[in-house]
């Protein structure tokens, strides 16, 4: 079986799995600050950190049916490098010019552009790993690459609460800005062979052709592939589902967090920190244990265990808010998260074709933002006729449903 250690032999790999962790640390460092910006200008209203936050996600339905049919023509690495660099300098228009504003306008304008950058950003990330390690480390590499892009993510979330809580908004913004700029100097040194990249197109006539190609048929092909394969029907409705419910988690939940604890991103900060271990210890054993078990099996186990333990959470915070019991629950939390995310992206490097892989981890994003945005504002709305617990409840007892269901009863053919 593969090591963890063999995948850091691999310089290429190393280099690009630094670069994410750096971004994705980045990243969470401006979600913090747009949350403390908002928690500022207009307190803790579910609805008004829900509108600021689609502008995060609206760029997937506008963009990325296109961006993902352009990945599959561009060099992954040059797009990456491109969208870091362009986000770099929208990031720095926040703190330097749009925050000192009124109006949240060119806020939202910048975070969509930042956002549209990203559309193709993701894709070209998720399509060049399977171009940069051997097929039988796809498992491995994808649980460091998940793992680590989720611990960076939390833990800029739990170092970034208490530092912008310390120094302000615009802290986040400029670090952010910083680690674009550090990812897309770490991509420059990765090597990636132009022609793994793309082996339907190794001679002109055939990459001719498909230059030729309208773009909708593109898109058009990317879905008919995704309705033809069990397998990523069956990804696909379990990452809309889990994506669901962690928009209405992700809102409910940070308004239910600063009330029960009085503070603006501070303590939201320490559970996600707690959180971000948990991903750590799941993907570590997922990654070290996922080749005895089946892939679909250890999806259905790990829906039902989020299911529970995100019950017991929203639980202790109502009936006994101590952030360190809070925190060791979510250490479970993000136990039986990651690997869902893991296998469903092992899976489906297995099942695609690598010419088609911008257009479905594109059409992967699709899914996963449309549930996130709906159920955002779905549960901003349902937190004014229900108490927090009531929604977050509710929505666990679904994971519990879907898991059971799936370990009794589901079976997928290859």
């Amino acid at each position: 079986m593969s090591k963890f250690r063999d995948i850091f032999k691999n310089r290429n790999f190393l280099l690009f799995w630094i670069g994410q962790i750096i971004s994705q640390f980045g990243d969470r460092f401006t979600q913090m600050a747009l949350i403390a910006f908002v928690f500022q200008r207009l307190g803790s209203s579910a609805f008004a950190l829900a509108k600021v936050m689609s502008f995060t996600i609206i760029p997937s339905f506008v963009i990325s049916p296109f961006a993902g049919a352009f990945v599959d023509r561009w060099d992954h690495k040059r797009t990456m490098i491109t969208a870091d660099i362009i986000r770099a300098v929208l990031v720095m228009l926040i703190p330097l010019i749009f925050i000192r504003l009124e109006t949240f306008i060119p806020t939202y304008i910048a975070i969509f552009l930042i956002f549209t950058a990203s559309c193709f950003f993701l894709p070209s990330k998720l399509s060049i790993i399977p171009d940069l390690v051997d097929k039988e480390k796809l498992l491995i590499a994808n649980s460091l690459t998940n793992v680590t892009i989720m611990i960076a993510a939390v833990l800029g979330v739990g170092l970034g609460g208490p530092l912008i809580e310390a120094v302000g908004v615009k802290a986040g913004f400029y670090i952010d800005a910083l680690t674009y700029i550090l990812s897309a100097g770490l991509l420059i040194f990765v090597s990636v062979d132009i022609k793994k990249i793309m082996p339907a197109q190794e001679d002109a006539e055939e990459l001719g052709r498909s230059i030729e190609k309208s773009i909708l048929s593109d898109i058009w092909a990317g879905i008919s592939y995704v309705l033809r394969q069990p397998y990523l029907r069956f990804i696909f409705f379990t990452i809309f589902m889990l994506m669901s419910a962690a928009g209405a988690i992700y809102i409910v939940g940070v308004v239910f967090i600063q009330r029960t604890f009085g503070t603006a991103t501070r303590d939201l900060g320490f559970l996600s920190a707690f959180l971000g271990v948990g991903l750590f210890v799941g993907a570590l054993i997922c990654g070290r244990l996922g080749y005895k078990v089946s892939k679909v099996k250890i999806i259905f186990s790990s829906v039902l265990g989020s299911g529970v333990f995100i019950a017991l959470f929203a639980l202790s915070l109502s009936f006994y808010p101590v952030v360190l019991l809070a925190g060791l629950i979510a250490v479970f939390i993000g136990f039986f998260v990651g690997p869902i995310f893991i296998t469903g992206n092992t899976l489906i490097h297995e099942v695609i074709k690598p010419e088609m892989r911008g257009r479905i981890f594109s059409s992967l994003g699709i899914v996963m933002n449309f549930g996130f945005v709906i159920f955002m504002f779905v549960a901003s709305k349902l937190s004014e006729f229900f108490d927090p617990l009531s929604v977050i409840l509710m929505i666990s007892g679904l994971f519990v449903l879907y898991g059971i269901a799936g370990l009794l009863n589901f079976n997928i053919k290859r």
